[in-house]
């Protein structure tokens, strides 16, 4: 994505859930002008600590993904990896919708959903919240926190206000005391017209 917006001559980067700073780092050591976002002021404490050790200067928002606080037509690309799905369907559709607000005209948007594919959305003993959502049981720091699900239909339609660019569904597997998950996500890029 890096390389993409950079010959598109892309500037106002949004890192939407920017988490510990990794990608905000990146693209700000390529001389885009980056705004990060999280909920958790830990992790935008932490992005700005490690931003001021690259001496490099961004603008920091904590906040609710549902309500964005930024002006209309701002960002020219958006980078939301493994973040948005922490709702259920209704907030789901207000993320896209708050999406298309802050993203200008020819703007491009990154992100990845959790898969209906995945092993967390075939738990049966899971609360179902709605027919796309799990409120995840597992102990750890996602407990009892929604997880959204979608299958390649249902992203047509979620955004159907945009143009699909590329979508593409991962499977990663991965081992532990417990056995063997997959964890399938769609890679999806979209473009504002």
């Amino acid at each position: 994505m890096l390389n993409r917006w950079k010959s598109q001559q892309k500037q106002y980067f949004l890192d939407l859930g920017c988490g510990l700073g990794r990608h905000s780092i990146l693209f700000g050591k390529n001389n885009f002008k980056v705004n990060c976002f999280d909920i958790s002021e830990e992790a935008i404490n932490r992005t700005r600590e490690w931003a001021k050790k690259e001496n490099l200067e961004f603008n920091y928002n904590v906040g609710d993904m549902l309500k964005l606080p930024y002006e209309n037509e701002q960002f020219d690309c958006i980078y939301c990896r493994n973040v948005i799905s922490h709702t259920d369907t209704e907030g789901m559709k207000q993320v896209i919708k708050e999406l298309y607000r802050v993203m200008k005209n020819n703007g491009e948007c990154y992100l990845t959903l959790g898969s209906k594919d995945t092993w967390g959305f075939k738990q049966e003993d899971w609360p179902l919240i709605d027919e796309n959502t799990r409120l995840r049981m597992e102990e750890g720091p996602e407990y009892k926190i929604p997880h959204f699900y979608v299958d390649y239909n249902l992203v047509q339609e979620l955004f159907k206000d945009f143009e699909i660019i590329n979508i593409y569904q991962v499977v990663n597997y991965y081992k532990d005391n417990k056995g063997l998950f997959d964890s399938y996500h769609y890679h999806v890029l979209i473009h504002k017209d």
